[in-house]
């Protein structure tokens, strides 16, 4: 009977560890998952001035939420989170919702992701990472893109536009 509870108990542990260490470790190598306020993201989509042809990718997409907000007005929504979990998490809440056709999120991490297609982001960032994607996102993407950041600021961007906690970024030859 002993050995049952023990066997349970390490079973048990072993199952919390293949959940909490996805967690742990993106926090660890990034920023850990805190989902935006339903305000912010209202923000945001209003700031970025969506067209149907965009392109949106969400740096750091977590549960998808910002992904499925963008995907239900109308553009094409990409999610890009390195947590397995959140991924599973947010395929499973963009096929809920039905927005297979214009929600996708990839599992990688957005410094090896590409955003030279792409026509706006959005970012929920913490301040130590804002330099380095600063320079990714300045270096690819194409001119007239718009970058949203909720709370934190770029170091070297003048917002275009600030509103709540919510800066407009336009990419130009300096994002000024």
């Amino acid at each position: 009977m002993i050995w049952i509870e023990i066997i349970m108990k390490l079973c048990l542990i072993a199952l919390l560890l293949v959940v909490i260490i996805p967690f742990a470790s993106s926090g660890l190598r990034g920023a850990f998952f805190a989902p935006s306020d339903p305000r912010a993201i209202a923000q945001m989509i209003q700031m970025l001035e969506l067209k149907p042809s965009d392109t949106i990718l969400d740096i750091g997409s977590g549960d998808g939420r910002v992904v499925i907000a963008l995907a239900r007005a109308g553009v094409h929504a990409i999610g890009v989170e390195k947590n397995i979990f959140l991924v599973w998490i947010s395929r499973l809440r963009i096929r809920h919702n039905g927005l297979q056709n214009r929600a996708i999120i990839v599992h990688a991490s957005i410094w090896s992701y590409s955003c030279r297609h792409l026509t706006g982001v959005t970012v929920f960032g913490i301040p130590y990472i804002m330099g380095r994607l600063e320079k990714k996102l300045q270096e690819e993407l194409p001119l007239g893109a718009r970058v949203v950041s909720n709370r934190f600021i770029f170091p070297s961007w003048i917002p275009k536009r600030s509103q709540h906690n919510v800066h407009l970024y336009t990419q130009n030859t300096s994002m000024n």
